[in-house]
């Protein structure tokens, strides 16, 4: 699978999901995303623009677990492009196990409260972390990214193909405060982070 994304910092939540339902986005899941990054001590798989992560689904009703791998990273046209692969999780505790005798080691932590909308072939998320500027993330094909952009009313130019560090940089940088991306960071643990700077 091809994953194609661009993201922003939103200026208006209530609004901007107000204009996606009118255009008519199906809400397709609310609730929380937990991600676990893992990778090798010598840091093999980000030495190749890769990601091994799992990625949890937790709402009122259900928890979903997906353990995937990313491809490096393209640009085509001002799009983030990578090879994607997910497969379906059981039994969380035992693929932690089995990362850990392979020798892989958790590097990083993401968590945050999402609505997740689908729209004319687009997937558009909204995503608030523990502490840092509301983001949203349109995927899809590059023609279903634009119209979805056109109806979420924001400009084109705040959009961008930057990764989730560039954000953190830019929220850091204009508040003065830390960025917490993760419970752990907001409770003041940066190890997992400070460790991925230092090395």
């Amino acid at each position: 699978m091809r994953e194609v994304e661009l993201k922003a910092v939103v200026d208006d939540l209530v609004e901007r999901r107000k204009k996606i339902e009118a255009a008519g986005a199906a809400l397709s899941f609310e609730g929380k995303i937990s991600d676990r990054r893992y990778d090798f001590a010598s840091r093999e798989l980000s030495g190749r623009d890769e990601v091994l992560r799992t990625r949890r689904y937790q709402s009122p009703s259900s928890t979903r677990t997906y353990l995937d791998w990313k491809g490096p990273t393209e640009m085509q046209g001002g799009y983030k492009i990578r090879e994607e692969i997910t497969v379906p999780v059981e039994d969380f505790d035992a693929l932690e196990k089995i990362l850990d005798k392979l020798g892989l080691k958790l590097t990083w932590e993401i968590d945050r409260n999402i609505a997740q909308y689908q729209l004319n072939g687009a997937t558009v998320r909204f995503e608030t972390y523990p502490r840092m500027d509301l983001l949203v993330e349109v995927e899809g094909e590059p023609e279903a990214i634009e119209a979805a952009v056109e109806v979420l009313g924001m400009p084109r130019g705040t959009f961008t193909s930057e990764r989730l560090p560039a954000f953190v940089d830019k929220f850091e940088r204009r508040t003065g405060v830390r960025a917490a991306v993760c419970d752990r960071e907001l409770e003041g643990d940066y190890s997992l982070r400070d460790r991925v700077t230092a090395s």
